[in-house]
C-alpha cells in the first residue's frame, strides 16, 4: 500500500491537533488536582500527549518537503 505524501502531511496535521488538544485538555486540568502523585502522573501524561503533538508536527513539515522536493524536480528546468 502505497500512501502520498500530501495524504501522509493531512493525515499528520491531524494527527497532531488531536494530540495537541488531548495535551491542552490535560495541562488545563492540573489545578484541580491536589494530589501530588495524581499531578506528577497528570503532567506526564499531558507532556507525553504533547510529544506525539511533535512528532505529528515533524512527520507533517517532512510530508510537505517531499511534496515540495517532488515537484521541484518535475519542473522542465530541472529535467535539462
Amino acid at each position: 500500500m502505497h500512501v502520498s505524501a500530501s495524504l501522509a502531511m493531512f493525515g499528520s496535521a491531524v494527527f497532531a491537533l488531536v494530540c495537541l488538544g488531548v495535551a491542552a485538555t490535560g495541562y488545563l486540568s492540573l489545578d484541580g488536582i491536589t494530589d501530588a502523585q495524581q499531578l506528577s502522573d497528570a503532567k506526564g501524561f499531558a507532556g507525553f500527549w504533547m510529544f506525539l503533538a511533535f512528532v505529528g508536527i515533524a512527520f507533517g513539515l517532512l510530508s510537505w518537503r517531499i511534496m515540495r522536493t517532488e515537484a521541484l524536480e518535475d519542473t522542465p528546468e530541472a529535467k535539462r
